[in-house]
């Protein structure tokens, strides 16, 4: 079996062109991160109110969160034997410039960010080493993004992420897309994707690496993604069921015990569609609003006010263990978990 090429973004190189999906809230912390850039590929943290378990949180959720993110960088720069370490974080999120800026200055290797577009990111590293990757999902976004960051900000992305629709969490698609994905055809976006990004580098000169995510949970499906053209994959759902990963026994149970049809499609406060286990909680949102406490502060696009549920409140709550009141995003082959796994392992089925 023939190995898989390292990951180059730029200076930094990936031996396993793994990068490891970021995971919120609390699901992929430093002691995920760290052991799999320990091993060879991308340890990824999600920013995402990464500091809920911190006694200040309550009264200051954001000066919590940006505190916690220095730290957790710290942490898995420790564990990560000298390998790459990055960030996810979500343009929804509220103070994004702020979440970027303490980043950088954690000199944290990566910024991968989605749920929207990124315009202004290029111009929020100026001047630091951090490479900084755009999550897509179609043609015309790509297309938008690397057109207005080369024209407001001569700048390229250093990593381009196409996140497909079979991933977990919050989509970049419609519901009704995400109904029938097999009438996307997604595997022509993937190639139109990598084609038009792997040409605007060429015309600067610059090689962009275009990973691809979503639906992604053996050597299999990597190769598949390869074919399509990509320089490496994006996994999250398989890393969640490690002993490493930070997410607590009850939630990774979760994914063990789940069952195909258990995966649902769940509409997000956040004006997302997303992707989860379904459970008691999902069963209750669907029936009405929940009642939830003070905001958090997570996401710009979330009114209180009118939101059904508090997304923050659900997600803590899975972070937590507490899984009768949780939201458990998963990608769409949580199912095929049986049991835990070391992160060496893993690794070592995609070398």
């Amino acid at each position: 079996m023939r190995s898989f090429p390292p990951l180059k973004i730029g200076e930094l190189t990936a031996r396993i062109p793994v990068i490891q999906g970021g995971m919120g809230v609390g699901i992929s912390l430093s002691g995920l991160a760290g052991a799999v850039a320990a091993q060879g590929g991308v340890g990824i943290i999600s920013t995402a109110q990464i500091g809920f378990r911190e006694a200040s949180f309550d009264q200051d959720p954001i000066g919590t969160n940006l505190r916690v993110i220095k730290t957790e960088i710290q942490k898995a720069r420790k564990l990560a034997a000298g390998g790459i370490i990055g960030v996810n974080i979500m343009t929804a999120t509220r103070r994004y410039e702020d979440y970027v800026k303490a980043a950088v200055e954690a000199g944290v290797d990566l910024i991968i960010s989605g749920a929207g577009l990124p315009m202004n990111l290029p111009r929020l590293v100026s001047g630091s080493r951090t490479k900084i990757a755009p999550i897509v999902s179609s043609l015309k976004s790509a297309q938008v993004i690397l057109r207005y960051w080369q024209k407001k900000h001569e700048r390229l992305p250093d990593l381009v992420v196409i996140e497909g629709p079979e991933a977990g969490g919050h989509l970049g698609f419609s519901y009704e897309e995400l109904q029938n994905p097999d009438q996307m055809d997604y595997d022509r976006e993937i190639r139109d994707i990598v084609e038009h990004v792997k040409n605007c580098g060429r015309e600067k000169g610059k090689d962009i690496p275009v990973v691809v995510a979503g639906g992604i949970y053996t050597r299999q499906d990597a190769q598949r993604a390869f074919d399509l053209g990509a320089d490496g994959i994006q996994m999250a759902t398989r890393f969640v069921t490690t002993y490493e990963c930070d997410a607590p026994m009850e939630y990774k149970e979760a994914y063990i015990h789940a069952r195909r049809e258990d995966i649902v499609l769940v509409k997000s406060p956040v004006g997302m569609p997303g992707r989860a286990i379904e459970n008691a909680f999902v069963r209750r949102s669907g029936q009405g609003p929940i009642p939830h406490g003070k905001c958090h502060l997570c996401v710009s696009t979330c009114d209180p006010a009118s939101t059904p549920y508090c997304i923050t409140e659900a997600l803590v709550n899975a972070a937590k263990g507490d899984m009768e009141h949780a939201l458990i995003f998963c990608g769409s082959n949580a199912y095929r978990a049986d049991k835990l796994e070391h992160v060496s392992d893993i690794m070592k089925e995609f070398q």
